[in-house]
């Protein structure tokens, strides 16, 4: 199908353009390829769930411009030398490459467990050194980076934009710095490209000396031999607003001065912690986890899903229990009226979801359909489902859901005390058959009454 025929009966996608700070008409420079970049991971942990917040807002981006466009090319970087990786491996006593590649499989496996769509191109930092020399070496030749004392650079009075996409200017930034500054440094904003590895950290060579890539031009390097010196949505969490984006963009115009590097900037607001900041220290510091130990993952991706990507989002377990039990309803209405599988998602969800991802009203849309379903209405459950397949939900059929994950469980002993208490009932024993549903519920059956019988869930 073409670009043209695919696009022509949708509504215009508006996203908010954090350079702009207004909403734009979002369309892709090349037609046949909608091409995007977020950030990702630095692995030397496994991903909190304030990180997990830009990983779902990318996941649903990504799914709907698929919807949408023929081709989607969606790049999502893992950043694999850092000096906290340097200083988790040394903590831990193991090689780095030991350290990456195990948080690297434990990332994988959290997002995939929420249903979150790998990146069609995931490069490493280390794997790119190369690109990030040259890019160093264009800089230097154009006057927007020199060398001091084994470091590379960037001036920052040489790109006059700088500032620009943070909304900050130079004055403000130096009348902001509080920490002492490094005295080879021409302007206190001046940021690093390269730094020399000292003895026994990772390093590599290079005409400075032997170093590695500041954080930067990583992602620098990386989105340009992907996606070009021009693509079409650069998105990440928003405290990578400033420095991570600002200095991504001054060093990638720099290179390619007559391109835009990204056309399009999305950042994803911050979660909370039962209203503060998530920290070690505070004790509210949780994992993807952490979470998934609670309840299941649609759950968690319906709580994120609840609230508007741009604002602030609180996370509490309280929170976490009530989408599980939203969840619930939904699926309680697919199992009332079990769905057509091929049906295209509904229009309301289409409008909703190009006003800038809006995925809160996506969702009073769910809560309508699953209205409706419950009472039979078949367009409803069908509407239901696709909106909710739409949002990365319903990867379950109500019956894997409300059973949860039966591995560790003796399934036939449950089904043999179903059948106790249903001969308990019909002997009109009914201390029996409270007893065998009290016993169950301790080891976190719960059962269910209805028309059809009697089903069972874990709690």
């Amino acid at each position: 199908m073409s670009t043209q025929s695919k696009m022509s009966h949708l509504p215009p996608l508006r996203l908010h353009n954090s350079h702009t700070r207004s909403l734009e008409v979002v369309t892709p420079i090349t037609p046949d390829n909608f091409r995007v970049y977020f950030c990702g991971p630095t692995v030397y942990d496994r991903v909190h769930l304030g990180n997990l917040r830009s990983m779902l807002c990318a996941d649903i981006l990504i799914r709907f411009l698929r919807a949408r466009y023929p081709r989607v090319t969606y790049v999502r970087n893992i950043t694999d030398i850092d000096d906290k990786i340097i200083i988790r491996a040394h903590e831990n006593q193991e090689p780095i490459e030991a350290l990456t590649h195990r948080t690297i499989e434990d990332f994988h496996e959290d997002l995939a467990a929420l249903n979150i769509l790998p990146p069609d191109i995931e490069p490493r930092a280390t794997q790119h050194i190369e690109a990030m020399l040259h890019m160093i070496e264009q800089l230097i030749n154009r006057g927007h980076a020199y060398v001091a004392e084994g470091n590379v650079l960037f001036d920052v009075r040489s790109f006059p934009s700088y500032g620009a996409l943070s909304g900050r200017s130079l004055d403000s930034l130096r009348a902001g710095t509080r920490i002492d500054v490094a005295s080879y440094k021409r302007d206190p904003g001046d940021f690093v490209l390269w730094k020399p590895s000292p003895p026994g950290e990772p390093g590599w060579e290079s005409p400075y000396g032997r170093g590695r890539p500041g954080w930067h031009i990583e992602c620098s390097a990386m989105s340009q031999h992907y996606l070009g010196d021009s693509f079409d949505i650069h998105g990440g969490g928003s405290d990578l607003l400033f420095p991570h984006h600002e200095n991504e963009r001054a060093q990638s115009l720099c290179c390619a001065p007559k391109n835009e590097f990204a056309r399009h900037w999305l950042h994803v607001g911050m979660l909370l912690s039962n209203s503060e900041k998530m920290s070690k220290s505070l004790g509210n510091f949780h994992t993807i986890r952490d979470a998934l130990d609670h309840a299941p993952a649609e759950a968690l991706r319906l709580l994120y899903l609840s609230s508007h990507y741009r604002s602030m989002l609180d996370f509490t377990w309280e929170k976490l229990d009530e989408a599980r039990r939203i969840m619930d309803r939904f699926y309680r209405a697919l199992e009332k009226t079990p769905p057509h599988k091929n049906t295209p998602p509904p229009g309301a969800i289409i409008h909703a979801l190009s006003d800038d991802l809006n995925t809160p009203l996506a969702l009073t849309e769910l809560h309508q359909f699953a209205d409706a379903a419950m009472t039979g209405q078949q367009d409803a459950a069908d509407h239901l489902y696709a909106a909710g397949q739409l949002l990365g939900l319903f990867a379950s059929t109500p019956g894997e859901w409300f059973q949860g994950d039966t591995a560790s469980l003796d399934t036939s002993k449950i089904e043999q005390k179903i059948e106790e208490r249903l001969a308990a009932r019909k002997a009109k024993d009914f201390a029996k058959a409270d007893a065998i549903r009290d016993q169950l519920a301790e080891q976190g059956i719960l059962l269910e009454d209805g028309p059809n019988g009697t089903t069972w869930r874990k709690a």
